[in-house]
């Protein structure tokens, strides 16, 4: 195995160099470019380490920040973080260590279960609301679906139901240090994501508290989400008020994914726009 010198800048494809702020003792890493109305970009549990093209896309006319959460990326996760309520407190003192406000929040799969946790918390602190696949809610159809439980599947498993089979294709956002280190890093992730949904794998208290999202939301769902039911999608946005459900459409024949951010990032990034636009 080769070893990269200490000092040489990593040569993973997308990636960009992180800043760091100093969120109560905790050394969060963030990307952000861009200007115009502040969205935040809250990812899902994968891929971490890299400037997605979907914030790219938005970065155009936008001032995109995109922070890793403790446990994921470059954040380590300290001893305080036990949950979503403290993920919660986390991100709000981020936002004030960054002076955000009137912030239009955008969360894919994880990210779109802790951003509903914000708009639920701080209803007025955010300007609109894109959920993308989001995770966190029960269904009976979701439960009905074989093989959703990401802790039950195999690594090949997991990336097949994320991308539909497709993984291999994105093979550049997965593959950074190459082995062992990615394995470790997964790994390392995977146990941030138990500690925040091993039991139950969603929060029954959303179907109630989704009420008080004062945000204008919408929530973008796929054609064939093989790992968090579409119904979960559909649910967001019966049980937030006023909320818009759109599907993304596949190409060439290939039914959408859960990894809408990387598949489409173009048609999800001029949706998420369009959005802010309308609520800016």
């Amino acid at each position: 195995m080769t070893t990269m010198p200490s000092d040489a800048p990593p040569q993973w494809a997308h990636y960009t160099e992180p800043a760091f702020a100093d969120v109560h003792g905790l050394r969060t890493a963030y990307r952000r470019s861009g200007a115009g109305p502040a969205v935040v970009y809250l990812h899902g549990t994968v891929p971490t380490r890299v400037w997605l093209p979907l914030c790219e896309h938005l970065a155009q006319a936008h001032d995109v920040v995109a922070p890793e959460h403790p446990g994921f990326g470059d954040t380590p996760l300290p001893a305080a973080i036990e949950g979503f309520e403290d993920l919660v407190l986390h991100y709000d003192a981020f936002f004030d260590t960054l002076g955000l406000w009137d912030i239009h929040l955008v969360g894919h799969d994880l990210g779109g279960w802790i951003a509903a946790n914000l708009a639920i918390f701080y209803p007025r602190r955010f300007a609109s609301l894109t959920l993308i696949t989001p995770s966190g809610l029960n269904t009976r159809a979701r439960l009905d679906v074989p093989g959703t439980d990401p802790f039950r599947l195999t690594a090949r498993e997991r990336a097949d139901a994320l991308l539909n089979g497709r993984a291999d294709r994105y093979s550049e956002f997965f593959t950074q240090e190459g082995f062992p280190e990615d394995v470790v890093r997964s790994y390392e992730e995977a146990t941030t994501l138990a500690l925040l949904a091993w039991h139950p794998r969603y929060d029954r208290r959303l179907d109630d508290r989704l009420a008080r999202v004062a945000a204008p939301t919408l929530v973008l769902g796929a054609e064939d989400d093989r790992l968090v039911s579409g119904a979960v999608a559909e649910r967001y946005a019966e049980l937030i008020p006023g909320a818009r459900h759109v599907t993304v459409r596949g190409a060439h024949g290939e039914e959408s994914s859960h990894l809408l951010p990387l598949e489409h990032p173009r048609e999800v990034a001029e949706l998420a726009a369009e959005h802010v636009a309308r609520n800016a």
